[in-house]
């Protein structure tokens, strides 16, 4: 029995499910996860599916989390979605489970959960979900319109729309099925896209101030002054970590965000790989996407210092 059967038939034993992703979410997070439960929904229309987790208003245009109570998790079965280490599942009472499954594409940081599956070749955990429709669908699996959305809005955020390496074959395939699905995607993609004038400025911030080192990292502050400055808010930042990478002669870099007990590290990369930089900084990820975090500015020089040793490795 593949794994994908095995989780299948798991989600038939229980009349309650619960499904988790992870702090702070992304689109992908909140498009499998939420696509997930559209299609346990449809196929299952007795059973009780809740998604669960703090809310991101960037992303609520997507789905609404679920109040659970704590007596919901007795008995019920859990699913976490792209989430790579427990620490970051969002809402932990996760563990309160009477079993719980694990459906991630990062690079395995916990072992945990009574079944794994875990697809590091996988574009975005959302086209994981659509693959174990297909190989399911036959076994009872529906996949609606509201789901299809969901999957399809994953995939576009974690392949960057289309453009990360990444992105295979198989993604472009699953999208062109995924499209044929009744939904909006010039919607989707305004909502996902749209940039608030805030933003745009500190974008504009951004570009003022960089600096390229000889090895080709780029890295700029974000201290809460400049927040304020701005008014952006520290996880309104995520829409500006990627504009670097436009910048010819980067290969790396670092946008450090503070927060309000920390200093968000968020790591990109057009090459060397980078989630081994952000493992020693208590984060991860994927090898050309990760973040991270340190607990003081002194803290900066020592990241930067990693960055130009990957850099300069893959030169």
């Amino acid at each position: 029995m593949s794994i994908m059967s095995t989780i299948h038939q798991k989600m038939k034993q229980y009349p309650r499910i619960i499904i988790h992703r992870h702090v702070r979410p992304d689109p992908d997070a909140y498009g499998s996860q939420n696509g997930l439960a559209e299609i346990i929904k449809s196929s299952y229309p007795t059973k009780e599916v809740l998604v669960v987790g703090e809310e991101e208003d960037s992303l609520t245009f997507l789905a609404g989390m679920d109040q659970v109570a704590d007596e919901a998790y007795t008995d019920a079965l859990v699913i976490v979605c792209d989430t790579a280490n427990q620490a970051r599942i969002s809402d932990q009472r996760y563990s309160h489970a009477k079993e719980l499954i694990k459906i991630d594409h990062h690079p395995i940081v916990d072992e945990y959960g009574d079944i794994q599956w875990v697809d590091v070749n996988a574009s975005s955990t959302s086209e994981m979900i659509y693959h174990f429709y297909r190989e399911e669908r036959e076994q009872g699996l529906y996949l609606n319109n509201k789901a299809a959305s969901l999957l399809y809005c994953g995939i576009v955020g974690d392949t960057g729309r289309f453009l990360f390496p990444s992105t295979t074959e198989r993604t472009f395939q699953y999208a062109s099925e995924l499209v044929a699905y009744d939904f909006d995607r010039s919607y989707l993609y305004n909502q996902m896209y749209k940039t608030t004038e805030n933003i745009a400025r500190l974008k504009g911030y951004v570009l003022q101030h960089i600096s390229i080192s000889e090895a080709g990292v780029s890295y700029i502050k974000l201290p809460k002054d400049v927040l304020d400055k701005f008014q952006v808010e520290p996880e309104e930042t995520s829409s500006i970590v990627g504009i670097l990478g436009d910048v010819e002669g980067i290969k790396a870099w670092a946008i450090f965000v503070e927060e309000t007990e920390v200093i968000r590290v968020r790591l990109r990369s057009k090459g060397p790989v980078i989630n081994q930089v952000a493992a020693i900084y208590e984060g991860g990820g994927h090898p050309l996407a990760a973040g991270a975090q340190i607990h003081s500015w002194d803290s900066v020089p020592a990241v930067l210092a990693d960055l130009e040793k990957v850099c300069q490795f893959d030169s």
